[in-house]
């Protein structure tokens, strides 16, 4: 069910990447991309911490979080999740610290004045349900989220070329080219997980469901940073509004 999901869902995000890959105005769109990439994976390791928890809770109470009506069974493979979310915590530790220090290259101290409002609501819009689901469904519904996070990394040969094509130094996409190499690999094995843990059918709907739902508002962050008027240009007022 993962699988399809992520079939249906990730080439809308592929498209909306590949989009400003391909900009004219990469140089100056990259930076406001660093600073939606540090909203999105400051959030990484405390969503992974309270999922992690979870499965815990359930280990320790015998019964899983709501979903529809009543409880079921602790999940044979909530020991497994809770393994695979705390070893995921160590690899994705300081990553947030590591797109500061690709800011700094670029002169960007504050990255959340780089976004406004809209991105920033769709920052919190994104990585803020993650908690719901994970804290009032299921700890597994995190998977969905991380697989779409995982599996749009650009290719090595596209990170190869960005400094020439934005002016911007090499030092400044050390996260990118981190995560193009390690994302793969992280994709195929939290497939494998899913295919190990035994789940329910209903946790299987949710951690879908999660996917399709980070797919279209990941992808709408993108295409947002592509709307966003040059620096030397008035604010655009949306349809309707002037």
């Amino acid at each position: 069910m993962l699988r399809t999901a992520l079939w249906l869902a990730l080439p809308r995000v592929h498209a909306a990447a590949g989009a400003l890959w391909a900009s004219p105005r990469l140089r100056e769109q990259y930076p406001a991309y660093l600073a939606i990439m540090h909203g999105l994976v400051r959030s990484s390791v405390p969503l992974m911490k309270a999922a992690a928890e979870g499965c815990s809770s359930m280990i320790a109470e015998g019964c899983t979080p709501m979903i529809a009506e009543g409880s079921a069974p602790a999940e044979r493979g909530a020991p497994l999740l809770a393994e695979y979310l705390r070893g995921h915590i160590e690899e994705e530790r300081d990553h947030d610290r590591w797109l500061l220090e690709d800011l700094a290259v670029l002169g960007v101290g504050h990255p959340d004045a780089l976004l406004p409002p809209a991105l920033q609501e769709g920052v919190a819009e994104l990585a803020g349900a993650q908690y719901y689901w994970v804290r009032h469904l299921h700890p597994a519904c995190l998977l969905g989220y991380m697989a779409v996070l995982e599996g749009c990394p650009p290719s090595a040969d596209l990170v190869a070329r960005l400094p020439e094509r934005t002016g911007w130094p090499a030092a400044a996409f050390r996260t990118v080219a981190s995560h193009c190499e390690a994302d793969p690999g992280h994709l195929r094995d939290l497939i494998g997980l899913t295919d190990s843990l035994s789940l329910t059918p209903e946790v299987s709907v949710v951690i879908a469901r999660n996917a399709g739902y980070t797919a279209v508002r990941a992808a709408r962050l993108l295409e947002g940073l592509a709307l966003q008027p040059r620096g030397d240009d008035p604010p655009v007022d949306p349809p309707g509004m002037s």
